[in-house]
C-alpha cells in the first residue's frame, strides 16, 4: 500500500470526512484491521481563506507548494489536495514535486461520464463556480457541460459553505435552499445530475435528496486515492 499525503484543513470539517472515508474504503477492500497509510498536513484555514478572498492565489500557492514538498520528503507517494477550490493551484503543486497528484476534477469527471450524465449542476465555492480552472477541465478534457447557478444562487451556495459548513453548522433551512436551487436548475437549465463541487457540501445534501445522479466529490476523490494507493 502506497502512502498518501493529504493537504487538508481547508476546511478541517471536510478533511475529517476524508480521513474517515480513506480508512473505511481501505478496510472495505482489504478487510480485517487494515487502514490507510496517511500523512496529513492541516492548514489553519483562516490563512488560506483570507488569500482566496483577496485574490492572492500566488501567496496561497507558495503555502501549498511548501507543504507538498514537506509531505513528499516525509514519505508520501501520492498527493491529495482535500478541497475542490484549491485545485486552482493543482498544476503548480504538481510541478513542484515528483510524486503524482490525484486530481479531484479528473476523478469526478470519470464518475460523471460513467453515469451517462452530460449537463451536471456544479455547486461549489464562488471561485470554483465562476473561474475556469475546474469547469474548463470538465469541458475541455472530458466533454462535459457543467452548469452553475445564477448570481443569486451562487451567492447563496458560497455563503452557506463559508459561513456555515466550514464552521460545522448544518441547518434545514440551507439544505432546503440547496434543494430548491437544484429544482430551479432542473426546470430552467435542464441539468441531468449534480456535482457537489465543494468537499463540505456532503455534510448538507446527498443522493437521498434527489432522483437524478449526485456526485459526492469527497467520496469520489477518496475512492480514487485508495485505488492509487492499492495499485
Amino acid at each position: 500500500m502506497k502512502t498518501l499525503g493529504l493537504i487538508g484543513g481547508m476546511s478541517w470539517e471536510s478533511t475529517a470526512i476524508y480521513y474517515r472515508l480513506l480508512n473505511e474504503i481501505v478496510r472495505e477492500r482489504l478487510g480485517g484491521l487494515h487502514s490507510a497509510r496517511l500523512l496529513l498536513w492541516s492548514f489553519d484555514f483562516a490563512e488560506i481563506a483570507e488569500r482566496q478572498h483577496a485574490g492572492d492565489w500566488q501567496g496561497a500557492g507558495v503555502l501549498l507548494i511548501d507543504v507538498a514538498r514537506k509531505l513528499e520528503s516525509a514519505g508520501a507517494e501520492g498527493l491529495l489536495i482535500c478541497t475542490n477550490t484549491m485545485h486552482k493551484l493543482a498544476d503548480a503543486v504538481q510541478a513542484a514535486v515528483s510524486i503524482p497528484l490525484i486530481h479531484i476534477a479528473d476523478a469526478t469527471a470519470v464518475a460523471v461520464r460513467g453515469a451517462g450524465v452530460n449537463r451536471p449542476a456544479l455547486l461549489a465555492t464562488r471561485f470554483t463556480m465562476e473561474q475556469e480552472f475546474y469547469k474548463g477541465r470538465l469541458t475541455d478534457t472530458y466533454g462535459l457541460q457543467p452548469v452553475v447557478p445564477d448570481q443569486a444562487g451562487r451567492d447563496m451556495v458560497h455563503r452557506v459553505i463559508y459561513e456555515e459548513l466550514c464552521q460545522g453548522v448544518v441547518t434545514g433551512e440551507s439544505k432546503a435552499a440547496y434543494i430548491d436551487e437544484i429544482a430551479r436548475m432542473r426546470r430552467d437549465e435542464k441539468i441531468d445530475g449534480v456535482i457537489m463541487g465543494c468537499t463540505e457540501i456532503t455534510m448538507l445534501i446527498g443522493q437521498q435528496d434527489f432522483d437524478i445522479p449526485v456526485f459526492d466529490t469527497t467520496r469520489i476523490h477518496a475512492e480514487a486515492a485508495v485505488g492509487f494507493a492499492l495499485g
